[in-house]
């Protein structure tokens, strides 16, 4: 049988929903009736039909709702109700468009952020995204004078919380993001602008060091354990190994902290930039010839290298004698592979978890006294 790949449907950004709703609302309060859709402006010069849910005439102008859609790749905001209440001074200079918050649009608390602290959360790109919209709207509905866009997500405080805002200092609600104004499906890229973010956040509070995690849990289980790190210097990174490392160097931390476990900590051990499954092969071979370099006996090291799965790896060193051993080679192999990214600047260190939280191993190179102090410089 020939397989077929379905099309990933491409969705847009909060930025883009804000920009449709901005021009329907303007081309409402010229006389427009019936609009469905919006023919949008993208920051990169595309163009992107949006449809619009609700149009209502108020006292001093009008409101438009746009539903956000993330496409294949839906994130917290995805369904998000994105409105957009447009008032024109007729009066006032013609094509000025002044851009706000309301309700559900955080205010950023941290600097680090593209946004002054104290705005709101509507990032330079969308900003200057909306504002074309707007000048579109006015241009085709024949209106001239200035504009006000006051962008509100009513549920936004509730859905901030299952973003990073609240990590990065931005509270009240969500914020109006999208570089390029859609959403593609896996984007490595958006992933990678997070991350970059988060960094760029940790340096502003005057950090020296971050905190690499593959997720939620392994960051969790880092932070029981050390609660004198900030919560700020953490960034969950993923699967984004070699991405991670080179982009702290390129901020200027000094030292470098992951926590992980098991099965990423192999596959960055193995030189994988990128730990995906998808992309990168988990070699428990190689493994169990590190484990009998280590003292690990043939029919165990056999099993290490016969296993489903890293966890089930694991499993058998942990109940051989040579066990800290091992784990300890793993770790300067992660080590190793991390430095050759990070080049010879600065500290690592690795902290590795079992599935249930108990720290196995760490360890840092090159060693160091030193603690990580509670305002996390060293």
């Amino acid at each position: 049988m020939k397989s077929r790949k379905r099309r990933l449907r491409v969705g847009f950004t909060t930025g883009t929903a804000a920009a449709a709703a901005a021009k329907a609302a303007v081309l409402f309060i010229g006389g427009r009736q019936g609009i469905r859709e919006v023919d949008t402006p993208l920051p990169d010069n595309g163009r992107m039909r949006i449809p619009i849910s609700i149009l209502e005439a108020q006292k001093d102008g009008a409101s438009a709702l746009v539903i956000k859609d993330g496409g294949d790749d839906p994130d917290a905001t995805h369904r998000a109700h994105i409105w957009c209440r447009v008032r024109i001074d007729p009066s006032g200079p013609k094509g000025n468009v002044a851009i706000t918050g309301g309700e559900g649009v955080g205010r950023v608390t941290k600097p680090g952020l593209p946004v002054e602290v104290g705005e709101y959360a509507i990032n330079p790109v969308p900003r200057e995204q909306i504002t074309r919209a707007v000048r579109e709207g006015l241009v085709e509905a024949g209106i001239e004078g200035s504009v006000t866009v006051t962008v509100e997500v009513p549920d936004g405080e509730r859905i901030a919380q299952k973003t990073l805002n609240p990590r990065l200092g931005i509270v009240g609600g969500i914020s109006i993001l999208g570089t390029r104004g859609t959403v593609v499906a896996f984007s490595t890229e958006a992933y990678k602008d997070t991350i970059t973010l988060s960094m760029n956040v940790a340096r502003a509070q005057g950090l020296d060091a971050i905190v690499l995690t593959t997720g939620g849990r392994s960051e969790r289980f880092l932070r029981e354990l050390r609660p004198d790190i900030p919560s700020v210097a953490f960034v969950q990174v993923a699967d984004f190994f070699s991405f991670s490392v080179q982009e702290a160097v390129r901020k200027g931390f000094s030292h470098i902290i992951y926590s992980c476990f098991f099965g990423k900590l192999v596959k960055m051990a193995l030189g994988h930039g990128y730990t995906h499954a998808r992309s990168s092969v988990l070699d428990l071979k190689r493994l169990s010839q590190w484990a009998r370099q280590e003292g690990m006996q043939d029919e165990a090291a056999g099993r290490v290298a016969s296993s489903n799965t890293a966890r089930e790896a694991l499993g058998v060193i942990l109940g051989q004698e040579c066990a800290d051993r091992v784990l300890g080679r793993v770790l300067n192999e992660a080590l190793a592979r991390a430095r050759e990214f990070a080049g010879q600047g600065p500290r690592l260190t690795y902290f590795l978890f079992s599935t249930d939280g108990d720290l196995l191993a760490h360890k840092t190179d090159p060693p160091s006294t030193i603690g990580y102090g509670a305002n996390g410089r060293q």
